[in-house]
């Protein structure tokens, strides 16, 4: 990962980036979800070398970067579950701070979504988020 994008993305309001071939070609400062979900419908799968920064890569994060098919990922903050599915999928992560599970927005449980995507494979959770809208 080129550490001036990391740097470039941290000074930002994005909450996603997606570099492909040395290019920016995506970018958002949607919350949640929200934004890996417009790569998806809009650009993927990315295929070849496609680098990911991300605020928040919790493991329904973690399967929606594996259908965008994502050759690497930086987040600030990732779940453990998040790092099992990226390493069985062979995508490169770093995660700055490494949490058990990302919590929901009251801090008591786990979040919704990654409580969703357990068990559940990339095209699976993907499904289930296309019928849940």
């Amino acid at each position: 990962m080129n550490p001036s994008w990391i740097e470039e993305f941290h000074n930002s309001a994005d909450t996603l980036r997606v570099y492909k071939g040395g290019s920016l070609i995506f970018r958002s400062d949607k919350d949640r979800l929200a934004p890996l979900i417009d790569f998806l419908r809009d650009f993927a799968p990315a295929g070849g070398q496609a680098y990911f920064l991300d605020r928040v890569v919790g493991n329904a994060a973690a399967l929606l970067l594996v259908k965008a098919r994502c050759s690497e990922v930086y987040s600030e903050v990732g779940s453990e579950l998040a790092a099992h599915t990226l390493r069985d999928a062979g995508i490169t992560f770093e995660f700055k701070l490494t949490v058990p599970f990302i919590v929901n927005q009251s801090g008591d449980d786990m979040c919704p979504m990654e409580k969703l995507s357990l068990d559940k494979t990339p095209e699976d959770f993907w499904q289930e988020l296309q019928t849940s809208k």
